[in-house]
């Protein structure tokens, strides 16, 4: 299983939110360079970077961020937040980036997402984040009506290769993962599955390493020093 520590940007700054509530951001460390090398030191070779801005715009803002950790650092870098054209994709992917994330028009433009994994394979990752089992689009501002697992067998049927799953309900508040959904979801598709959303200690990375996960990604319990990522990071390869 791989860790994959968390950066979100907002306003060109490191922040979290609680539950993806914008009016919750603070922040949480002064460089995202020093951060992630910081990651570097503790043995992480992914990071996980989201583009707050661009979730709730629909357009990528956050660029040059995104493009400078992945030009100067070692890790292999995912994005995701405001990705919602091929164009978008291509500049990411071209730049250095390992791994873009669709959200919302995995919903929206199923078309889209089709057309991406034709283009680019497994660099293609589907984000889906859930309230109640149900997604949640555009920066988790609007709800749906449908349920996360009907849209992960969809976007498996279109050759999506890695999920990375967010129980909006646990995102930001360290009350753990929510292994429930977790494993329905890895039950129910042979895509990876990475689980988002509630990491708070050790014991969360031994339970999604139980259940066999691709990965799971840690922001706040890092930055609030209740997960070593060091810690986190051998255990995953232990377990691997």
């Amino acid at each position: 299983m791989i860790i994959l520590p968390a950066i979100d940007i907002k306003d060109g700054n490191c922040v979290r939110l609680v539950q993806g509530d914008y009016g919750t951001a603070h922040k949480v460390a002064e460089d995202y360079m020093q951060t992630a090398q910081g990651f570097v030191k503790a043995g992480a070779e992914w990071i996980h970077m989201v583009d707050l801005d661009g979730a709730k715009e629909a357009k990528p803002v956050n660029t040059e961020i995104f493009l400078d950790v992945a030009r100067h650092t070692p890790l292999k870098v995912e994005v995701g937040g405001g990705i919602r054209t091929m164009e978008t994709m291509e500049l990411y992917l071209s730049g250095g980036v390992s791994r873009v994330i669709l959200g919302s028009v995995a919903l929206k433009q199923p078309e889209l997402v089709e057309q991406a994994v034709r283009e680019y394979g497994e660099r293609i990752a589907v984000g889906i984040d859930a309230k109640n089992g149900f997604v949640a689009v555009e920066g988790w501002l609007d709800a749906s009506t449908v349920d996360y697992i009907s849209l992960a067998k969809e976007m498996e049927k279109m050759g999506v290769r890695t999920i990375i799953f967010t129980d909006i309900s646990k995102d930001g508040t360290l009350s753990g993962v929510n292994t429930e959904q977790l494993s329905a979801l890895h039950e129910a598709v042979a895509c990876h599955v990475i689980a988002s959303g509630g990491v708070h200690t050790i014991e969360d990375i031994q339970a999604c390493a139980a259940m066999g996960l691709y990965g799971t990604i840690a922001g706040k319990s890092l930055y609030q020093g209740t997960l070593d990522l060091a810690q986190a990071i051998a255990y995953a390869k232990k377990g691997a």
